[in-house]
């Protein structure tokens, strides 16, 4: 009896999950950004630098500007590709 009795709330638990998840789809951002700003970055701080651009990241209903940095390379033949 108390085999089935876990079962059944194991079951009723992952059933809830189910439905929780389904039930909640990503938020939609109906609004596009703005135009990227143009950013003046000048010349690497150190010689395996590359130029991370800034970018609009959608933060509680509202569009903010994420400056862009220096960062290191990964690899020594690396190189930046936006949104990767």
């Amino acid at each position: 009896m108390d085999r089935k009795v876990a079962i059944i709330s194991s079951l009723m638990v992952i059933c809830a999950m189910v439905i929780l998840l389904l039930g909640c789809p990503p938020p939609t951002v109906r609004v596009r950004p703005p135009e990227p700003r143009v950013e003046y970055y000048g010349s690497p701080p150190y010689p395996d630098a590359v130029w991370r651009p800034g970018y609009w990241e959608h933060r509680r209903g509202d569009w903010v500007w994420i400056s862009g940095y220096w960062a290191r390379r990964p690899a020594p033949h690396a190189h930046w590709v936006p949104g990767h």
